[in-house]
């Protein structure tokens, strides 16, 4: 078949080159214009068509010749780039497989080859410093800056965070020749200002990061967390936490990590009452244990509203140990012994361990019976090891009894429901 289409071009060729010599022979020809080349004392006259087409054929005689001196210099290109793409084949499976030395110098051997040096740069760099020769790696690396600056800008700020010189990474990845930056730049820039204690850079560039998809959703939402309290820890004044604060989507505000967080920055910018609010709304709508824990430690007065709002969460949660401890805190702040003596011994009854064994004897330790406390405390370190604890001598049967009762809990509908 393809024989039979070979020779119906050549005949085609044929036939019209032959309808061609015939019309370019025809007087009528010369109405197109004549074309009149003098050399020496001798004229040249031809047709338009004719002087077209013996200019073309003297182009294609001049482009077979060039071809022809040409072929060896491109066979010898061709040779080289076929062999600069074998040495980087061979080298990037060195690297592979752990030939450090074989590796760099087959990867620097294929850089000579521009199409595939920038990539041969990088290979070598990883592998001087997969042996630790910073030097080598600082010269690939150097080189690179020539051969693409781009990738050297990302290796660069690569290089200044494993250094820990997070500042030095971002001036990298911010010069105006580089933007918009790719994927993997968006990725370490992020990491830099989160390094640098910039955070709040760091979290405006989640989107971008999700639109990008440089990472999966769970990795951006874990990196979102972890910058919303990075941003919350740094603000330097109410407005700014309150701001940063704003910006959070709702299901990280509802979230006890992030309230705890944003609670403990308010007490330390002296904002107490917005620290009081928000573990108080947050635990009417979602119960935390730890954020009951840190709302009997925060360092603020008004012992008599936290433990009003302790005393009316104990209704809903008779059982629960971090509350019943945090209620014992309270009471003790007020200098009510008693009944944070009280409150312990239910907490310890419901579970709370070591800690509450610890406040328990400093409480007694404080009321001058170091027979007790010395009890307590060996409690304390029993439950640290994993052993059984022993019962006080200062509580009898029937008080142990009345520690470990709660409330009956029933649900909206009025049946009970086991704790927790």
């Amino acid at each position: 078949m393809k024989a039979f289409q070979s020779l119906l071009l050549v005949l085609l060729v044929a036939a019209i080159g032959i309808f061609g010599a015939q019309w370019l022979g025809q007087e009528s020809v010369r109405a197109l214009g004549e074309v009149i080349v003098r050399a020496g004392d001798h004229d040249y006259i031809a047709t338009l068509p004719q002087a077209a087409l013996a200019v073309l054929i003297a182009a294609l005689l001049l482009w077979l010749l060039w071809t022809l001196l040409s072929t060896p210099f491109r066979a010898w290109a061709r040779h080289r780039r076929k062999q600069g793409r074998a040495r980087l084949i061979d080298g990037l499976q060195a690297l592979d497989n752990g030939q450090w030395q074989r590796a760099e110098k087959l990867l620097q051997s294929a850089a000579s080859d521009k199409t595939v040096r920038p990539i041969a740069l990088v290979a070598a760099m990883r592998a001087a410093e997969a042996r630790e020769d910073n030097s080598s790696a600082g010269q690939h690396l150097q080189q690179l800056a020539d051969a693409d600056p781009h990738l050297h800008a990302l290796h660069s700020a690569e290089r200044w965070l494993q250094l820990d010189k997070p500042l030095e990474a971002i001036n990298a990845l911010d010069l105006p020749a580089l933007q918009p930056l790719p994927p993997r730049g968006l990725l370490l820039r992020t990491e830099a200002l989160q390094r640098a204690g910039r955070a709040e850079e760091a979290y405006g560039q989640l989107g971008a990061l999700r639109q990008q998809q440089v990472l999966p959703a769970s990795a951006v939402a874990e990196l979102e967390t972890q910058l919303a309290l990075q941003m919350l820890d740094e603000a330097g004044d109410v407005n700014a936490l309150a701001a940063r604060w704003e910006v959070l989507p709702k299901s990280l505000r509802v979230s006890p990590v992030a309230v705890a967080r944003y609670a403990q920055r308010a007490v330390a910018l002296n904002w107490a009452d917005v620290a009081l609010r928000s573990i108080e709304q947050t635990l009417d709508s979602h119960w935390d244990e730890t954020l009951v824990t840190l709302y009997a430690q925060l360092p603020v007065d008004k012992l008599d509203s936290r433990r009003a709002s302790a005393q009316r969460w104990l209704q809903a949660h008779p059982s629960s140990p971090a509350l019943l401890l945090a209620l014992a805190r309270l009471a003790s702040g007020q200098g009510q012994w008693a009944q944070a003596e009280e409150f312990l011994h239910r907490a310890i009854a419901q579970g709370a361990g070591a800690e509450a064994w610890e406040a328990l004897g400093e409480g007694f330790a404080a009321q001058q019976e170091p027979a007790l406390a010395s009890e307590c405390l060996l409690n304390a370190l029993r439950e640290r090891r994993g052993q059984p604890v022993q019962p006080i001598q200062r509580r009898n049967l029937h008080q142990q009894i009345q520690d470990q009762a709660v409330a009956e809990e029933r649900d909206a509908h009025g049946y009970p429901r086991l704790p927790g």
